[in-house]
């Protein structure tokens, strides 16, 4: 259960929503990405009701990047990216030249190019992932939405994925559970416990103390590595 919880994002920025198993963190998610609707309030994108947009307005604005990744697409590469014309109207046929560039850039931008002839199924975890960040960018959306895209990748393809998330030039909104890969890849972290909402601010401002430990239920503590490293994080129960 999720309950009242409002913020504002500006273009451009980067979100990073955090908490506890359990603490919202997906339903907010497929609230921002038009799967749920909600209850009572909106979810709106540049003043606009996003549930007052068609499906297809909305697809063309909003893009989402989920945890779990399908293996059995009997597609390539390029054709899973492709996919993520359809809002345009487009997709495996008929493309025209928007298309292709759209396409081609997707692929360029997560160093999939030497990719595109291979089938989706026999990439490994990262490379897939890369595949589906690939296909939500080949929609060109202003706002990319991502379910913990770190999940279940080595550290190399973790770092690769906040270096794509610090360097993209839309509005990203993404849950993550690693805290100093939000602090340093976030403009703003969105803390929840429970449904609710405990801090939204800057990480320097969010991940703090108090806030942590009503939100994990551990004491945290801030630990300065060097004079010149930002501040780690450590949890101890």
């Amino acid at each position: 259960m999720l309950s009242p919880v409002s913020f504002e994002l500006g273009a451009g920025q980067v979100l990073g929503i955090a908490g506890a198993n359990g603490a919202g963190k997906s339903t907010l998610l497929r609230l921002i990405y038009r799967f749920h609707k909600p209850s009572a309030g909106s979810v709106r994108l540049d003043g606009r009701d996003i549930w007052r947009m068609s499906a297809r307005q909305t697809a063309r604005t909003v893009a989402a990047v989920l945890q779990e990744q399908p293996t059995d697409f009997a597609l390539t590469v390029r054709e899973i990216v492709a996919l993520g014309r359809l809002p345009h109207g487009t997709g495996f046929s008929g493309a025209d030249l928007r298309d292709e560039q759209a396409i081609e850039t997707a692929l360029a931008r997560m160093e999939l190019s030497a990719f595109s002839g291979r089938l989706f199924g026999t990439l490994s975890g990262g490379e897939r992932q890369r595949v589906m960040v690939a296909r939500a960018l080949a929609q060109e959306p202003r706002l990319l939405v991502l379910d913990e895209p770190t999940n279940h990748l080595d550290i190399r393809h973790q770092l690769e994925v906040a270096e794509l998330i610090a360097n993209l030039d839309i509005t990203v909104v993404t849950s993550l559970h690693d805290l100093n890969l939000a602090g340093r890849v976030c403009d703003r972290i969105l803390l929840l416990h429970r449904g609710e909402a405990v801090a939204f601010g800057p990480p320097e401002a969010v991940l703090t103390q108090a806030p942590l430990e009503k939100a994990f239920s551990v004491r945290a503590r801030l630990e300065q590595l060097s004079h010149s490293d930002a501040p780690h994080l450590t949890f101890h129960l």
